[in-house]
């Protein structure tokens, strides 16, 4: 019989996990429970032990993706449920997501409508994400950075060295599925107010939203990012060279400059090309 582990990173969530948790034990009696603690510095701990639950305690914060990882190494659990600490995921969501896994899927993310976003522009941002990596994959990509997921344990412990420390695990785990031709699959759900105040930043998130859009690109496919510069930088320089030609009946630098460029870009592309194919390189 398989057996459910449900794995919440948490970094000062006490409130939320206050009420979340006994919810979440009478909607899932029989599942294994894990908390990470984010090196949290409020009552975490006390709570989880109220409630019997597990708790992974850091001495420092480490970060949500650092998180993640630990939680699916302690696991026991042949799924794994992913979801948020601070509230805003239903419980009540986790069957549903589970039987859509069982469908033969082996991933299944939740994922939220437009009044579920966290604001206009994390709701632009993820937006934004959400077309690029359709358009990167071939696959409808309903929702990139949702961080309310279930997985096959042994399919997900394969990209743990992959994981990014930080906030951008579902979008990198989500990807590394795509690209081993793993089966993923999204449910509509809705996403309530979290409890408390949000960890995130506007201008490291800013920053972290055009790191993310790299990553898209270079986690699944490098030469669809790649090649399209390359072909920009080349159609600039064949612009520049007619334009000195008509003018100055000549080649000038410029336009030698933006040719190398474009040559030097997309051979950039194609080693990235192939270190991702080593790097999703399974060794049985």
């Amino acid at each position: 019989m398989n057996r459910l582990s449900i794995i919440l990173p948490a970094k000062n969530e006490g409130p939320a996990l206050k009420d979340l948790l006994p919810r979440l034990r009478l909607a899932q009696p029989e599942a294994e429970i894990i908390v990470v603690d984010d090196g949290s510095t409020d009552d975490t701990r006390a709570i989880c032990a109220s409630a019997g639950v597990q708790c992974l305690s850091s001495p420092y914060s480490m970060g949500n993706g650092a998180a993640i990882k630990r939680g699916a190494r302690a696991a026991s659990g042949d799924t794994l449920v992913f979801m948020d600490g601070d509230g805003q995921h239903d419980p009540a969501d986790i069957a549903r997501l589970l039987q859509k896994l069982g469908e033969g899927f082996d991933m299944v993310v939740g994922a939220r409508d437009w009044d579920s976003q966290a604001g206009v522009g994390r709701g632009v941002a993820n937006t934004i994400y959400n077309w690029l990596a359709t358009r990167m994959t071939g696959h409808a990509v309903l929702d990139l950075t949702s961080g309310y997921r279930a997985v096959r344990a042994e399919k997900f412990r394969e990209f743990l060295h992959l994981l990014p420390n930080g906030f951008s695990y579902p979008t990198t785990s989500t990807m590394a599925f795509f690209r081993s031709a793993y089966p993923v699959a999204y449910l509509p759900i809705k996403a309530g107010q979290r409890v408390g105040k949000s960890h995130i930043k506007p201008l490291k998130d800013g920053i972290r939203f055009l790191l993310i859009i790299f990553k898209i690109a270079t986690l699944y496919s490098p030469l669809k990012l790649f090649v399209p510069a390359s072909a920009l930088f080349f159609a600039l320089g064949c612009a520049n060279y007619l334009r000195t030609f008509i003018a100055y009946g000549r080649l000038t630098n410029g336009s030698a400059l933006l040719w190398s460029a474009s040559v030097i870009i997309f051979l950039i592309g194609l080693v990235s090309e192939q270190i991702t194919a080593l790097t999703y390189r399974r060794s049985d």
